[in-house]
């Protein structure tokens, strides 16, 4: 069921969204000490704003802001705090999101609606193939959202492909979330004891942390190595612990539906100005309906670029399309500006690469060097000339590429602390 406000006109919506971003300055010009001082310090008149186009009349707020000024973004007594959530920490220290009775049935009806957007509805059975301890809301999210949704949910966590296909094999979901790259894990355990996945009663993947799509929307390599195999449906989506929201992909994988009911959303240059249409920017949110952390202008550090053509599927609602890269993640290689996704990209292209790490350093020039580590099951100059030319040919440079083992790598990349795989190391120094 698609709420009403997303197949409501472009005009309908926006003063929907304006009205209530009304109430939002209110609330937290009344109840957050960290916006309320931020207001008074910047002479900001919250009556003035009564539009979207308004918004670049207050400040934009960061991450660092969350993590030097946590506590004062609370908008509630701590005795109205139910869930306590953390950050991944991706960019730096973790920072805590307090959730109240109010932002747990919200964070349910966003996954309901976002689930439902993919195409999941009452009678299918989930599995759940991520953690739902350790502090992570998106596990507890997805809980909550297919329970509203009255889904069946298999809470089998991250890891074990043996664990994964017996659960597939004795409860049937319909159903997996999961990052994508583990999906290639759950192929090579099926082919190597004969378990036909194609006979299974997997119709379709909620894949998160990791991108499906090229800039076009065509699959790109990783979604194309498991729908070879695995005639799945894979839908993507985007989403943070910051904005308790996530943008999912309906059936036309045409970009990440955005819930105007739950969150502002605007792309915005180096200079915290909007784009022009069509052009990429850093996605920046306001939440709507959020008690306890509620945020204005937040800067995600995700270069995105939106899509506002209308959708197949009758929503009439933004989409965010594949994310470009993080804006902190940079680089500035041989004149060329690069982005760790694309690197990605080019080292996925290789079935013979087991495993891979990038590292960013800063070199004696003051400039970004890149190193590629890499493990393959039979490493040649052969094999290291073609991968150079690859790069070259995909991305116009190569970086410095060395091979090394899997057993160096694996407890890199499969970190204990993290709550996802890590390929990406920056090691430069703070300017």
């Amino acid at each position: 069921m698609i709420p009403k406000i997303e197949i409501a006109t472009t005009a309908e919506i926006k003063s929907f969204q304006e009205q209530r971003l009304t109430e939002l300055l209110s609330y937290v010009n009344a109840n957050s000490p960290f916006y309320k001082a931020l207001f008074a310090k910047n002479n900001i008149d919250i009556a003035r704003i009564k539009t979207l186009e308004d918004l670049s009349l207050l400040p934009v707020t960061t991450k660092e802001d969350l993590q030097k000024q946590n506590d004062d973004f609370l908008c509630v007594p701590v005795h109205k705090i139910i869930d306590y959530s953390t950050t991944s920490g991706t960019l730096g220290d973790p920072v805590t999101f307090g959730l109240t009775d109010k932002d747990l049935d919200r964070l349910a009806y966003n996954e309901a609606i976002s689930f439902d957007c993919a195409g999941i509805k009452e009678g299918d059975v989930v599995q759940l193939m991520t953690t739902i301890d350790r502090r992570f809301m998106a596990g507890l999210a997805y809980f909550l959202g297919l329970r509203k949704m009255k889904v069946g949910v298999i809470r089998v966590g991250a890891g074990i492909p043996e664990l994964q296909w017996d659960s597939i094999l004795k409860y049937k979901p319909t159903h997996l979330i999961t990052v994508p790259s583990f999906l290639l894990k759950m192929i090579e355990y099926a082919e190597n004891h004969n378990i036909d996945i194609n006979n299974s009663s997997v119709k379709g993947a909620i894949c998160i942390g990791e991108s499906l799509r090229n800039q076009d929307f065509t699959m790109n390599v990783l979604s194309k190595k498991i729908t070879d195999k695995w005639n799945i449906k894979l839908f993507s989506t985007y989403a943070s612990t910051e904005m308790s929201t996530a943008f999912t992909e309906c059936e036309h994988g045409v970009g990440g539906h955005h819930h105007p009911e739950l969150i502002i959303v605007e792309v915005l240059d180096s200079t915290n100005n909007p784009v022009k249409n069509g052009e990429s920017g850093e996605l920046t949110f306001t939440t709507l309906g959020i008690e306890a952390m509620p945020l204005v202008r937040f800067k995600t550090g995700d270069i995105v670029q939106l899509q506002t053509d209308p959708c197949l599927c009758g929503r009439n609602t933004l989409r965010v399309g594949p994310v470009i890269g993080r804006k902190q993640h940079m680089i500035k290689y041989k004149g060329t500006t690069l982005y760790p996704p694309a690197m990605n990209d080019v080292l996925n292209d290789f079935d013979a690469i087991e495993s891979h790490i990038i590292e960013i350093s800063t070199n004696e020039l003051g400039t970004d060097e890149i190193l590629i580590k890499i493990a393959v099951k039979h490493p040649t100059a052969a094999f290291l000339q073609e991968l150079k030319d690859h790069f070259r040919a995909k991305l116009r440079v190569t970086p410095r590429i060395e091979f090394t083992t899997n057993e160096a790598l694996k407890p890199l990349i499969f970190n204990p602390m993290s709550r996802k795989p890590i390929h990406f190391f920056d090691n430069r120094k703070s300017m």
